[in-house]
């Protein structure tokens, strides 16, 4: 059998190098293009709306509530389980979520305490930021990220706090490796980790982005929370954020006036936050998720309350599709 020339074996080998690494780009070019434009679930349209809800004590009370006010996702804040999740609660939220033909599209939490929402001690309390709960927060989502994704929630949301603007601040640069830790973890279940707006500037948040540098990262956009800490108009970030945000709350609210405490959260309608130019946005930007209701009430009155958040964001969707 004749053996090859060395040229001939270089000219193959530098083929099938070329081939592998072609290969390669696609895959990582696939992998961003699925962190960055799939939704949680392909079982929802885009800009379907949601609910968040609290799915404690008993998940299947809260997710037949979704059905009942013709909601076709929910977005799941699981803070009461931190530390007691379990196969067998997974099998009873997803035994629910299907019964109710009801979508989980995000899972959350923010705990452990102390949070502190106000302008005077959350700097020191809310997130990643502070150094004293820092770890346990991040065990924390680990957690949650192991369990939704025995769910199939495909994303993983927190705030992660009053972040420095400047970026030279160490705390700063030990927020990102956090944000950083997080998102790894996240991308290595299948899932995006989403930065809540709130605390941050956008632009402070973009930085974090730029600078963690991996297609899990995100943005769950809460247009009430720009406005309660006063930190931009929501209209305004998501022409900054667009291409990053993968979740929502819909929410309205006031801008803060007392310097110590946040704005007033009202009702979708009664606020400050522009909603037809905010869902226009989103559409321009190419966003894939749903359009989640936030009510920070309870009892009868936040039931009431999300009923006419419904009718009023399935307005501003139908003028704005129409637009």
């Amino acid at each position: 059998m004749p053996t090859e020339s060395p040229e001939r074996v270089l000219q193959t080998d530098r083929r099938r190098f070329l081939k592998l690494s072609a290969q390669a780009a696609a895959a990582l070019a696939l992998e961003h293009d699925s962190f960055a434009q799939k939704p949680a679930t392909a079982a929802y349209k885009p800009f379907a709306l949601g609910l968040l809800i609290k799915p404690s004590p008993n998940p299947d009370d809260k997710i037949a509530v979704v059905q009942k006010l013709g909601i076709p996702t929910c977005f799941l804040s699981l803070d009461s389980y931190i530390g007691k999740f379990t196969p067998a609660l997974a099998s009873t939220m997803r035994d629910s979520l299907n019964k109710h033909q009801v979508v989980a599209t995000t899972a959350e939490v923010v705990n452990p305490q102390p949070l502190k929402w106000n302008f005077m001690e959350g700097p020191s309390t809310i997130g990643v930021v502070p150094r004293a709960y820092r770890a346990a927060r991040i065990d924390a989502l680990k957690q949650t990220s192991d369990f939704a994704k025995l769910l199939g929630i495909g994303q993983i949301q927190t705030h992660c706090g009053f972040i420095p603007e400047n970026p030279h601040d160490p705390l700063y640069e030990e927020t990102v490796a956090a944000i950083r830790e997080l998102t790894l973890y996240c991308a290595n279940n299948g899932q995006s980790f989403l930065m809540e707006t709130g605390q941050e500037t956008p632009t402070t948040m973009l930085r974090v982005i730029r600078d963690v540098n991996h297609p899990a990262l995100g943005v769950g956009l809460d247009t009430a929370n720009l406005i309660l800490y006063g930190k931009a108009n929501p209209v305004d970030a998501v022409k900054i954020l667009g291409p990053h945000i993968r979740a929502t709350h819909m929410k309205d609210g006031k801008w803060p006036t007392n310097p110590s405490e946040l704005g007033e959260e009202v009702v979708i309608g009664k606020g400050d936050v522009d909603f037809a130019k905010v869902v226009a946005g989103l559409r321009a930007a190419g966003y894939k998720g749903a359009l989640t209701i936030e009510r920070e009430t309870s009892g009868p009155q936040q039931i009431e309350d999300v009923r006419q958040e419904k009718l009023y964001l399935e307005r501003i969707l139908a003028q704005t599709k129409s637009a």
